[in-house]
């Protein structure tokens, strides 16, 4: 690596917030999750630390003093919060009596949004990240390793140093510049949008309303709401939930251009919250990514309503370029979000598992290919 050196940092912190929001910021796939502040957010507010089975390892390249590359870099005993399932390789390696935590990932903890993940200065030092990454996993004697919903700059590198691909699929909407909500109901199929009205209606017949904050507007009462919400949502489903209120905190401190918040109320009352998460490109208009929601009560449709209705009816009026969904929902569909390949890369340790695992990637792969076919042929728009 001539004068090139890797070092490993136990915490975002030991790193300059300038110097690494000035590589994202160069990324042609940038997104908000893999800024300084929100990284450093995730670890100081224990959302995201050994105690929850997040290792923190941020990797860096410097070429003297100058920051080259870097990513966030988790050793982890299990595998939730990842959204790309590894579940049957790991009782693969168990059933075999091998140990295949801990392993290795690159990716924002609890966040499937796709962006780059190794961010550099250049091809060159994006190569010679990974390779650094592939040393550091022999190095712990680690399983393996996961880059998950990498660009394709980040795919590149790692296709390059030899890892596998894995392709999921989700759900984005793409504004095509719709005068308002009801001209995007136009470009649907008669049953999708009379479908839409319907379930709007429902809502709104239920006395919901909706009022929407951004930014520093958004009120510590309003936040306090939101995860109120936040955490019912997953106490309900039986897990407590992956971000801490301290985290949320943070975020309004040192990124609250980045949030939207819609509250909805009835009877002049909060029931219910959408959080919803904005790049934030200079002179860029915005892309928008649904994140998280609750309600305190139930009302037929309402999730619907909050998590895709009022976040798609301000992209358009805000000019937003796209609305992504999050992980799966062939449901989305219904709601003009439209697939989407994501790509994850993997290397694994044993040489007899990785070419299961490669064998096994050809044929998902194929059925992932007939899958978005399917799909294809599913449009919610008009026929043309």
């Amino acid at each position: 690596m001539n004068d090139y050196v890797i070092r490993v940092l136990s915490s975002p912190s030991d790193v300059s917030p300038e110097a690494w929001n000035a590589l994202l910021a160069a990324e042609a796939e940038p997104s908000p999750f893999m800024r300084h502040e929100y990284l450093a957010a995730l670890n100081d507010s224990r959302s995201a630390t050994p105690d929850s089975g997040w290792m923190p390892q941020f990797v860096t390249l410097w070429q003297g003093d100058t920051l080259q590359a870097a990513c966030p870099f988790y050793i982890k005993d299990h595998s939730y919060g990842e959204y790309v399932f590894d579940w049957a390789w790991a009782n693969a390696y168990e059933q075999h009596g091998l140990a295949y935590y801990p392993k290795a990932v690159v990716a924002v903890p609890f966040t499937p949004v796709p962006g780059a993940r190794l961010l550099a200065r250049d091809a060159q030092s994006r190569t010679l990240l990974v390779q650094g990454l592939i040393a550091l996993c022999k190095q712990e004697a680690l399983s393996s390793l996961h880059l998950l919903f990498g660009s394709d700059a980040d795919i590149a590198a790692c296709t390059e140093a030899g890892l596998m691909l894995r392709n999921t699929v989700q759900f984005h909407w793409t504004n095509a510049q719709y005068a308002d909500f009801d001209a995007f109901l136009a470009s649907l199929s008669h049953d999708k949008r009379k479908k839409i009205r319907q379930e709007r209606r429902k809502v709104a017949d239920a006395g919901v309303s909706f009022r929407w904050s951004r930014g520093a507007d958004i009120s510590k009462a309003d936040w306090d709401f939101f995860y109120r919400c936040y955490e019912r949502t997953y106490r309900e489903h039986g897990n407590p939930p992956y971000l801490t209120r301290d985290f949320f905190r943070r975020m309004a401190d040192t990124m609250p251009e980045a949030w939207l918040l819609f509250i909805a109320e009835r009877n002049g009352k909060p029931m219910a919250a959408s959080l919803i998460a904005l790049s934030t490109q200079p002179g860029e208009p915005p892309v928008a990514y649904g994140r998280y929601w609750g309600a305190l009560e139930r009302v037929d449709c309402l999730h619907f309503e909050a998590c895709y209705y009022q976040p798609l009816a301000w992209c358009i009026a805000h000019g937003a370029t796209r609305f992504e969904g999050g992980a799966q929902g062939e449901h989305k569909m219904a709601r003009a979000l439209m697939p989407v390949k994501t790509t994850s890369a993997h290397w694994l340790a044993h040489p007899s598992f990785a070419d299961a695992v490669e064998r096994f990637l050809e044929r998902e792969g194929e059925g992932i290919e007939n899958y978005m076919d399917h799909l294809g042929e599913r449009s919610p728009f008009k026929a043309a």
